[in-house]
């Protein structure tokens, strides 16, 4: 009888185990997953930003052509992206496209005194902040995420389960590791 209800206990806190493990790797995926939804939110919002930027750059400076169509090119490769990776990469063509345009601005007195120049600007300085922000709070989703399924004993779940690893959101190499510099 007592070697029964020792049995019994062993399978009840096994179970209570696995169970705590599962909704624990459960939780670090969704955590993932709404992280993700966030660096979309904010690239959403970045993404809605650009025309008027550049509409208003255009007005002051109608001859640079081949600016205005990188960023044009740049903010579509953003919106076609769908892997971390590609996102990744698209938001590092983005970053160097708004580089280039705000060098443009800096050649132009007027437009950098501009009212609506400067709150757009101030306006994209906070979405690129936000951006930083999303992007570390999901790379440590992600890591905690990874770290669970390859640590013992939640990886005999995760692999049970099908849990796999996700991918970090990292910047480019190059420029895009550098801070994005903004000179009026």
């Amino acid at each position: 009888m007592v070697l029964e209800l020792a049995i019994l206990a062993v399978v009840g806190l096994v179970v209570l185990a696995v169970v705590f493990i599962y909704n624990n790797l459960v939780t670090l995926r969704n955590r993932i997953d709404n992280s993700w939804s966030q660096i979309d939110v904010q690239l959403r919002r970045r993404y809605d930003l650009i025309p008027n930027l550049v509409e208003t750059v255009k007005g002051y400076a109608k001859h640079e052509k081949d600016v205005f169509e990188n960023v044009s090119r740049a903010r579509s490769a953003m919106m076609g992206a769908s892997s971390v990776k590609d996102k990744a990469a698209a938001n590092n063509m983005l970053t160097g496209a708004l580089k280039s345009l705000f060098a443009v601005a800096e050649a132009y007195p007027q437009l950098r005194a501009s009212e609506n120049f400067v709150q757009l600007q101030e306006e994209l300085s906070g979405t690129e902040s936000k951006i930083a922000f999303a992007r570390q709070f999901y790379n440590d989703s992600v890591m905690a995420f990874n770290t669970s399924i390859q640590t013992f004993p939640s990886n005999l779940l995760a692999n049970t389960f099908g849990f796999t690893s996700r991918e970090y959101f990292e910047a480019g190499s190059g420029q895009a590791r550098q801070p994005v510099k903004v000179s009026f």
